[in-house]
C-alpha cells in the first residue's frame, strides 16, 4: 500500500511538473532568429536569452553568413524571421536601405562603444562583438620547406606559398567577405583587384566556413590559413603550431549586429531580446567567443590573442561595404569561383 501511495504521489508530483512546464511553453511567444552563430554557440545563446527574457521562446534558423543574407533578402517581400541574431553588420545596412528593419532603440545602448551602435539614423541595429582577419601560419610546415613567415598581405603572393593557401569564399562566409572588402579599401579597386587575381594562384581551395581556414592550417593540411582572429587564437592555444599574422598594411574586420525584422508579429518580444543583446550580461556571453565586444567594461581577450589587434583593424566604411556587396561578390565570383570548395 505504501509503494502504491508513493507510485502515486510520484505520478502527481511529475504531472504537475509537466503542466507547469506545459503552461510555461504555452505561455511564451516563440521568437524566430534568424543567425550566423556558430553551431556550438546556439545552445548556449539560448539559455541564456530565455532565462533574461522569461516570456520567449528562441527557434534558430542557422547558416553562414552568406546564405542567412540571401534567404533573408529572397524572403522581403514575405519575411519570416522576427529578429536577425548575430549577423554581419554589413548584411544589416543592406536590410537596412531596402527598409526591411524595424526602427528600435534598445535600453542600455547609449553605454556601448560608438563603433557598435547604428548611428546613419533611423536606428535599426546594435552590434554585438567584431571580429578580423588574420594570417594562421602553420610554423612546423614552413620550417619543412624553409619559408619566411609572411609580414604583408603581399607576401602571400610570393611562389613559396602557391597551393598553399585556403581563404573562405565570401560569397558564403562573413569572414571571407570582410577580407575582400578590407583589400579593396586598403589598395584601392584597382590594386586590390591585382592582388587578388595573384593571391589566387597560390590558393588551394575557398571554404565554405569562416572557421575552416585556420583549422586546416593548425592540422599541417595548409601552410597558411586566411582566417579569423578568436579560432586563430582557439587553435593556438590548443597546441597547434601556428602564429597569428596581423599584416603591416592592416587587418579586415566585421562586426556581429542585431536588428528587428520590420512587420514582425511579435514586436513586443522582439524588443525584449534586442533589449537583452545591449546588456553587459549579454556582452559577458559573446566575451566567451570573442576578444572584441559592444561594451567597454568587458574584457574578453582570450590567451594566444594577438595584442595589437584593435590597432591594426582597417577604419572601415560599412556603408560601402553594404551598398557594393553584390557588384563585389558577382566580380569576385567571375575572377575565382573555379577553385571553391564543393558544397
Amino acid at each position: 500500500m505504501k509503494f502504491k501511495f508513493l507510485a502515486s504521489a510520484a505520478l502527481g508530483l511529475t504531472m504537475a511538473v509537466g503542466a507547469t512546464f506545459s503552461a510555461d511553453a504555452q505561455q511564451r511567444t516563440r521568437i524566430t532568429a534568424y543567425t550566423a552563430l556558430e553551431n556550438d554557440q546556439l545552445g548556449p545563446f539560448k539559455q541564456a536569452i530565455e532565462a533574461d527574457v522569461k516570456d520567449v521562446e528562441i527557434v534558430w534558423v542557422r547558416d553562414s553568413t552568406g546564405v542567412i543574407t540571401s534567404r533573408f533578402l529572397a524572403e522581403k517581400d514575405n519575411p519570416r524571421a522576427d529578429i536577425v541574431l548575430a549577423l554581419a553588420a554589413t548584411s544589416l545596412l543592406a536590410f537596412e536601405k531596402l527598409n526591411l528593419l524595424e526602427e528600435y532603440k534598445p535600453a542600455g545602448v547609449d553605454a556601448l562603444k560608438p563603433a557598435f551602435r547604428d548611428t546613419s539614423g533611423p536606428y535599426t541595429w546594435t552590434g554585438m562583438d567584431a571580429f578580423l582577419a588574420v594570417v594562421c601560419f602553420n610554423t612546423a610546415e614552413a620550417a619543412k620547406d624553409k619559408v619566411a613567415a609572411p609580414t604583408s598581405w603581399a607576401d602571400l603572393t610570393k611562389p613559396e606559398f602557391k597551393g598553399k593557401v585556403v581563404m573562405p569564399h565570401p560569397a558564403s562566409s562573413g569572414t571571407g567577405y570582410l577580407k575582400v572588402a578590407a583589400w579593396l579599401q586598403i589598395m584601392g579597386e584597382q590594386g586590390g583587384w591585382a592582388f587578388m587575381d595573384k593571391l589566387h594562384e597560390n590558393i588551394a581551395v575557398y571554404t565554405h566556413s569562416g572557421s575552416a581556414p585556420c583549422v586546416q592550417a593548425a592540422k599541417g593540411e595548409r601552410m597558411v590559413g586566411i582566417g579569423f582572429d578568436m579560432r586563430g587564437a582557439r587553435e593556438k592555444t590548443q597546441g597547434a603550431p601556428i602564429d597569428l599574422i596581423l599584416p603591416k598594411e592592416g587587418a579586415g574586420w566585421d562586426m556581429e549586429a542585431t536588428a528587428i525584422v520590420k512587420g514582425t508579429k511579435n514586436l513586443a518580444a522582439a524588443k525584449k531580446v534586442a533589449d537583452w543583446v545591449a546588456t553587459k550580461k549579454a556582452n559577458e556571453l559573446y566575451g566567451k567567443y570573442y576578444a572584441l565586444v559592444a561594451h567597454p567594461e568587458v574584457k574578453s581577450a582570450p590567451p594566444n590573442y594577438p595584442g595589437d589587434a584593435e590597432a591594426k583593424m582597417v577604419k572601415n566604411d560599412f556603408t560601402w561595404m553594404a551598398e557594393n556587396r553584390d557588384r563585389i561578390l558577382a566580380e569576385w565570383t567571375k575572377r575565382y569561383d573555379s577553385k571553391a570548395a564543393p558544397r
